[in-house]
């Protein structure tokens, strides 16, 4: 089944479309090949284009490079993480790993957009994690505790406080950190895609039908033509277990976003004008939401088990009016016809919320599954993958290997089934948030 582009997501209606799509109609030979043209797919890309000016290095996307996950997030550069899958690591020193690796993610991003002049909408404005529950104030003094001990700038705000930053009475209580940065996500990507090495060959709407090992060369065949490598880096994500990579250590998860037209000075006033925000719930299956630079507002308030290639438009139709009542939840004085667009993405999990970068053979190597991390942390891994598959080194390589690996998940039927008594029981517990 092929990964369909279509025209649902703001962030990449924002853009000007791109020309001059190479798609791959013949047999080609590289030193390099890379898998899926996201965040950590390009950067591996640029990495090696840097490392190897005089090699072959072609970069192969299912669809439009950065039009998948990459370009479909909320935005959030996060240097700290609540709820970061379906368990959290409680310890400290594991916490402290995980914290780590965040900040070379945004030390990444920074790097990039002053190396290439970016303008990403990028806002040093923090991020809420927020909910009208009173009874998980408990939570957020507990996750104060941490942020405490590993001397993280933060703060316990009220409904008052929270009633004028925000524009809305709806939170009780929230932590603010202020480490967090919001950015645009299809203006970052599409930078990176603009600003790729001469010696790196894009090549999108070409969809991985399968792929083989024979005598050190790897083979790759595509509808219309393949491709033999000397080394691959499979950089795909939500996708890595359908091309067989890691399969029993990641699983996709679809989460559907809607997004309003840009409010009017009227509708602006009426919530209070505040600055550009973010919030993020404090439970799992909470609403997601922020006030964009062009006072849009931004909902994510579902995640569900189900085909990772394409929702269809009168599925997406039924998420909106869900989202639809996240937003009158927050902001009753707002028309009912406010929402301009829809969509879906896909994120990658694993069962203990950390992420695969590996080598899985002496020339096949692996980076993905960020737990919804991916604009930091899928560009440091980018990188970081390439120099690990260049046999070289580097203190971010030993910060990475550091964190706790991937637990195994259980097979089919039963991981289907346990993933989906989860989702149904937290969105339950967070009923009220969305």
């Amino acid at each position: 089944m092929e990964v369909v582009n279509d025209n649902t997501c703001s962030w990449i209606n924002d853009l000007t479309p791109r020309g001059n799509i190479q798609t791959i109609s013949s047999d080609l030979n590289c030193e390099w090949l890379i898998i899926g043209a996201g965040y950590t797919g390009l950067s591996a890309a640029r990495k090696l284009g840097q490392l190897y000016p005089n090699q072959k290095i072609l970069l192969v996307d299912a669809q439009l490079a950065g039009e998948g996950a990459s370009s479909r997030n909320s935005g959030y550069l996060v240097d700290t993480t609540l709820n970061d899958g379906f368990t959290s690591n409680k310890e400290l020193e594991n916490y402290k790993k995980k914290a780590d690796i965040y900040k070379l993610g945004i030390k990444a991003i920074q790097r990039f957009i002053k190396e290439h002049q970016v303008d990403c909408d990028w806002n040093e404005c923090g991020k809420y994690f927020a909910s009208s529950r009173e009874e998980d104030e408990k939570i957020l003094e507990n996750f104060s505790h941490t942020l405490s001990k590993l001397n993280f700038e933060h703060n316990l705000l009220s409904n008052k406080d929270l009633k004028k930053r925000l524009g809305t009475k709806f939170y009780n209580i929230a932590l603010y950190t202020k480490g967090g940065i919001l950015l645009h996500p299809g203006k970052l990507v599409r930078a990176m895609i603009d600003t790729l090495p001469e010696n790196v060959n894009l090549y999108e709407n070409s969809l991985l039908l399968n792929w083989k090992k024979i005598n050190e060369i790897i083979n790759c065949n595509f509808k219309n033509g393949s491709i033999k490598a000397k080394k691959i880096i499979f950089a795909t994500n939500g996708y890595l277990k359908s091309l067989g990579i890691k399969k029993n250590y990641n699983f996709p998860i679809t989460l559907t976003a809607s997004m309003t037209r840009s409010l009017s000075d009227k509708e602006f006033k009426s919530i209070g004008e505040p600055e550009e925000w973010g919030v993020l719930p404090v439970r799992p299956m909470g609403a997601t939401i922020r006030l964009t630079k062009d006072r849009r507002i931004l909902i994510r308030n579902t995640a569900e088990v189900c085909n990772p290639y394409r929702m269809p438009k009168s599925e997406l139709v039924k998420r909106t009016l869900t989202q639809k009542i996240g937003i009158k939840k927050r902001f009753p004085q707002l028309p009912n016809d406010i929402i301009q667009s829809t969509w879906s993405g896909v994120v990658s999990r694993t069962r203990n919320s950390s992420q695969i970068f590996e080598k899985i053979d002496d020339n096949i190597f692996v980076a993905g599954c960020y737990n919804g991390s991916g604009i930091g942390v899928g560009t440091l891994f980018g990188e970081q993958i390439a120099i690990k598959a260049s046999n070289e080194h580097s203190k971010e390589i030993e910060t990475i290997e550091a964190r706790n690996k991937p637990t195994w998940l259980p097979p089919q039927p039963f991981l289907d089934l346990g993933v989906r008594a989860r989702l149904l029981y937290e969105r339950f517990r967070a009923k009220s948030e969305i």
